[in-house]
């Protein structure tokens, strides 16, 4: 099925593209969120007509990415404290929601879906490099120390 993109989609295309995609995912998500209209003769005349208003927006979008990207950059290391055995291994793991609660405490808005953990949770105590996805291929690096207690 051939959608054309609204705005920038990672690992699928960028704003204005006319791209294939199986109709389950054009019908369940792109359609409904927004992101893609149907590749139809009407529809590629009616994006013509609104493409500076779309590229506008997402200009905008890009900029706001870049200047959240500087703050979080520049953020403290969060401290997460959590119960650990004697060698450091966690009772339990540290997931994106507990990540997303210790960086609200700390002022940092993000929310937990931006958050990647490409090895998955955290099992043991240490310091690591979280990677906070913000806006189409921006990426702000945070560091995160979980300490182990008990």
């Amino acid at each position: 099925m051939d959608v054309i993109l609204l705005e920038k989609i990672r690992n699928l295309g960028v704003l204005g593209e006319k791209v294939k995609v199986k109709p389950g995912f054009a019908r369940n998500f792109l359609i409904p969120k927004g992101k893609a209209v149907y590749a139809t003769k009407e529809n590629v005349a009616k994006f013509e007509a609104r493409r500076a208003e779309l590229e506008k927006a997402a200009a905008e979008r890009q900029q706001k990415a870049l200047e959240r990207q500087q703050i979080l950059n520049a953020a403290p290391v969060i401290t997460i404290p959590v119960k650990a055995g004697e060698e450091g291994k966690l009772f339990g793991s540290v997931g994106t929601r507990d990540i997303a609660e210790a960086m609200e405490k700390a002022g940092i808005a993000v929310e937990k879906r931006e958050i990647r953990l490409p090895e998955g949770p955290i099992r043991t105590a240490g310091e690591y490099e979280i990677l906070i996805d913000l806006e189409g291929d921006i990426v702000a690096t945070v560091k995160v120390n979980i300490v182990g207690e008990g």
